[in-house]
């Protein structure tokens, strides 16, 4: 009995090794789309997007020195625009283009992701929910005051992000109705500086990326719905986006390669890792 429970174990770990030894030279085997590639990709755009980008550009340079990627923020109106006016290969979105600058720019978009844009406060904050009539009083300059929802008697510090901002655009329409943002606010350059930013500041509120989330600053419900990848992916939390690459054209050679490599399994696993949702 004794042996045939060995045995049966000894099986198990070799089907087992056997299994992750396929599924790593499976994903080790998506790199072979830079092979043989000379030359560099240059990318811009939204700031939600560089963390699995800067992922995916490390691996595809270490697979093969001879590429060179570079990859800078600025935002979505920036990514459009630099695709658009061929000053980058890839432009990085965080909303769909509309269709004036498709046509304008000859625009192919993929949409390799899925992302959650998610209020959040200092870690300390007692208001960590609130329901969405709150938040747009908030942001409107309405309400100005931690205390009238139950929180400190402290005013309450504002950030928002840039008018080229995809984050921004979705959080305005989908969380605020398109409504108002007051001019007291503190505008932010980017996902990260925004969590910075809330994070050294027990009375601010801000928004960020979900993927952006971490111990460092408090998610806020709303409407009893807090921003986590299962809620968004479960379409329980609505304030969502696709995140796009655009190119100017069919892409070809590199970048084509690099943008099959964001749709492969494992440039889709590193969409996981980074706290986003694949589309595969």
């Amino acid at each position: 009995m004794i042996r045939q429970l060995r045995k049966s174990i000894l099986l198990a770990a070799c089907l087992f090794a056997a299994s992750f030894l396929f599924s790593s030279q499976a994903l080790a085997g998506d790199l072979d789309l830079f092979r043989g590639y000379q030359g560099a990709i240059s990318i811009s755009g939204g700031t939600a997007h560089i963390p699995v980008m800067k992922e995916a550009a490390k691996r595809a340079m270490t697979a093969n020195p001879d590429i060179q990627i570079t990859i800078a923020g600025g935002g979505t109106g920036v990514g459009i625009k630099q695709v658009g006016e061929k000053m980058v290969q890839i432009g990085n979105a965080g909303r769909k283009p509309t269709e004036a600058e498709i046509k304008q720019h000859g625009l192919v978009l993929f949409q390799w992701a899925i992302d959650g844009v998610g209020v959040v406060v200092h870690p300390k904050n007692q208001v960590q929910a609130l329901i969405f009539s709150q938040l747009r009083d908030i942001y409107a300059g309405k309400t100005v005051n931690w205390k009238a929802l139950g929180g400190v008697d402290r005013a309450i510090n504002l950030y928002t992000r840039d008018q080229a901002s995809g984050t921004r655009e979705v959080f305005a329409g989908k969380a605020l109705n398109k409504g108002a943002v007051s001019p007291r606010a503190n505008v932010v350059v980017s996902n990260g500086a925004m969590k910075t930013a809330v994070a050294n500041d027990p009375y601010g509120i801000g928004y960020v990326s979900v993927g952006h989330i971490d111990s460092s600053v408090a998610p806020v419900a709303l409407d009893g719905v807090k921003p986590t990848e299962n809620n968004v992916r479960a379409g329980k939390y609505q304030v969502a986006r696709g995140l796009y690459s655009l190119t100017a054209g069919q892409p070809r050679g590199l970048v084509k390669a690099f943008l099959d490599y964001l749709f492969s399994p494992s440039g889709q696993q590193i969409v996981i890792d980074k706290g986003f949702i694949p589309v595969r």
